[in-house]
C-alpha cells in the first residue's frame, strides 16, 4: 500500500485516482509526474510551491516505477501518457489475472 502522507492533502485525492485506476491528473500533477520541474513550478498553488521536497520524496519512494513493476508511471510524459492507458495498478492486475501470470 502506497504511503500518500507527504503528499499536501488536498493534493491526495488525484495522485490516487491517477495511480490506482490511470485517471489522468491536472495540469500540475501531470507536470510533476512527468520530471517536468519547470512546468510544475508555473503551474504550482502557494502549498505545493513550500512541498517540492516532499513531492520528490514521494516519487522516488512510494511511486510505480523505476523497475519496480512491468510499467513506470512517472518519468516522463510518455511514462503519464502510458500509466493513463493502461489504467493504473488496477489496469496493470487485470491485465496480469487475463495473462495469467
Amino acid at each position: 500500500m502506497l504511503d500518500y502522507g507527504c503528499v499536501p492533502e488536498h493534493m491526495r485525492g488525484g495522485v490516487r485516482r491517477y495511480i490506482e485506476n490511470g485517471i489522468p491528473p491536472g495540469h500540475f500533477l501531470t507536470a510533476v509526474l512527468s520530471n517536468d520541474f519547470v512546468g510544475a513550478i508555473g503551474r504550482a498553488d502557494e502549498v505545493n510551491k513550500e512541498r517540492f521536497g516532499d513531492w520528490a520524496l514521494f516519487l522516488y519512494n512510494e511511486l510505480p516505477g523505476r523497475g519496480s513493476y512491468r510499467q513506470d508511471c512517472w518519468g516522463s510524459r510518455e511514462a503519464v501518457k502510458n500509466w493513463i492507458k493502461v489504467g493504473g495498478l488496477r489496469g496493470l492486475e487485470e491485465k496480469e489475472e487475463d495473462d495469467g501470470l
